[in-house]
């Protein structure tokens, strides 16, 4: 869910360098104006000037290789930005979160994106956290099977900015350490591997990280369990201090093996795989991202709001189709029956408006031959639906939802009916006892002026058929604006974990 301006503020997570600028293109609607960086580290320092000065003119920087307004219309959202309310002047835009790469700064007007001058090119040099070590002290790799060849990479694992040597202390005999952080070996029997690697920098610090290696009987499935996530990131988790690093240690602690990830335009997706060495998905454009241990086969592309791929979990053995979703935020449906007392028929109503219900009905359209066909190969959809569920807005707890009950929320009454499982509802069949909220940890109140009661709901789901299923939260949030840059928790969602037997 979306509950703040399209705008994302970038908090601190990465040290920069001083960046480099270059030049680009002039655009023929580019207004008289100017922008040039003149100096920074973790902020950078721009100056700027403008013939059209306003209190809501903005700078917005975007990755280099896309996202940009190049042609003065929305793509995707900044990665990092702030106001220039005056007609020149100099400013500060905290850059510390943004990776070592290269990016464009454009100079805005009123919201909007119509360019006030010529954007610029900066190149940022990452300069790495001054504490080395690995992220984790402890981490379980993809499954092996005994008698195949195995391979993972960990070099992610490390503190950002770090280049070590990586080696092995001790564990078993077929374990294999590359010296830049690649597992490699034939299993020679159907027992867990345990290993603990070393990772040295030239300063002669080292850090330590134990790896278990599940191994399966020669002839086995290799994966008989799937462990599946939705994990919306809240603008990349760019809300929140050090999110790199909580975000990495969240998903190797919780051991899933696929995530479909919400909000994450920006290289979010790229840079958490490349993190826990796993395969990814993301589409040239929106905010949708799968991240998996194991192989990415198959590339449905967009659908909508959503997206789909196949994922080898045992070559052609085993393989499975995993679509993941993001559906409109705008109205949204809690809202109109809490705070206006809006009719059933008008809530629905909107609900057509705000792009939802065509949105799940485009995406069950594109998945429809697979689902006729997932007695043979599995179909998980996960995603942030921003609306509740039928099931959770019963007449029993009609008191908990304003007043109102049997809610034929169209985005869970749709799955059902072409036989999709809320796997949730599976294994905690009661909302009244386990409510399973995910919307929202760091929401407790109503942002707005009325002061009202924040609705709490289940809007985040994984469908299919299911073994277990969780919503999780780390920690205990502080609400938005209380302190909540500092929570281990990095989302303003918590998570659907299910765990599936194959």
């Amino acid at each position: 869910m979306l509950f703040s301006s399209i705008l994302s503020t970038a908090l601190s997570v990465l040290s920069i360098t001083l960046p480099l600028v270059h030049a680009v293109p002039t655009s023929s609607e580019a207004q008289q104006g100017s922008l040039a960086v003149i100096g920074g580290a973790e902020e950078l320092t721009f100056s700027y000037s403008t013939t059209e000065p306003a209190k809501n003119n903005w700078i917005g920087i975007y990755l280099a290789s896309g996202g940009g307004p190049v042609e003065e219309k929305y793509v995707s959202n900044s990665l990092a930005w702030t106001y220039v309310p005056e007609a020149a002047g100099t400013v500060k835009v905290d850059v510390s979160s943004l990776e070592a790469g290269e990016y464009i700064a454009f100079l805005l007007a009123k919201d909007g994106y119509k360019w006030l001058s010529q954007p610029v090119y900066v190149s940022i040099k990452g300069r790495g956290p001054s504490v080395f070590g690995f992220i984790v002290e402890k981490a379980t790799l993809h499954n092996a099977r005994q008698g195949d060849v195995y391979s993972a990479m960990i070099s992610g694992l490390v503190t950002s900015g770090f280049k070590p040597v990586f080696d092995k202390l001790s564990g078993d005999g077929w374990v294999n350490v590359n010296s830049d952080g690649g597992i490699s070996g034939t299993p020679d029997r159907a027992r867990d591997a345990v290993v603990t690697v070393r990772a040295t920098i030239p300063t002669g610090q080292a850090s330590f990280l134990k790896l278990t290696i599940p191994v399966k009987r020669s002839g086995s499935s290799i994966v008989q369990e799937l462990k599946v996530m939705t994990f919306n990131l809240w603008w990349g988790g760019s809300y929140i201090n050090d999110y790199h690093i909580k975000q990495v240690r969240f998903i190797v602690d919780t051991n899933v093996d696929v995530i479909g990830l919400q909000e994450a335009q920006g290289g979010h997706v790229k840079r958490l795989a490349d993190a826990l060495g796993w395969y990814f998905w993301q589409p040239k454009s929106g905010d949708l991202g799968i991240i998996s241990r194991y192989p990415i086969v198959g590339d449905y592309g967009l659908v909508n709001a959503s997206g789909g791929v196949r994922i080898a979990l045992d070559g052609t053995a085993s393989q499975v189709n995993f679509w993941n979703m993001h559906l409109g935020y705008d109205p949204y449906g809690p809202y109109d029956f809490c705070f206006d007392k809006m009719s059933v028929e008008k809530v629905l109503q909107r609900e057509a408006q705000s792009g939802r219900t065509p949105q799940i009905t485009d995406t069950l359209k594109a998945m429809s031959p697979q689902i006729k066909q997932s007695w043979s190969i599995p179909v998980i959809l996960v995603g942030d639906t921003n609306a509740p569920s039928h099931l959770d807005w019963t007449e029993k707890l009609r008191s908990r939802n304003c007043g109102y009950a049997n809610i034929p929320w169209p985005t869970s009454v749709k799955p059902a009916e072409v036989g999709l499982i809320d796997s949730f509802r599976i294994a905690n069949p009661d909302p009244g006892t386990v409510p399973g909220v995910t919307w929202s940890p760091i929401y407790p109140y109503h942002n707005g002026a009325s002061g009202k009661v924040e609705p709490q709901d289940r809007i985040d789901f994984i469908y299919h058929t299911v073994l277990d299923s969780k919503a999780v939260v780390v920690g205990e949030p502080k609400p938005k604006g209380a302190g909540h840059q500092d929570n281990e928790w990095t989302s303003d969602h918590a998570v659907v974990i299910t765990t599936y037997k194959l």
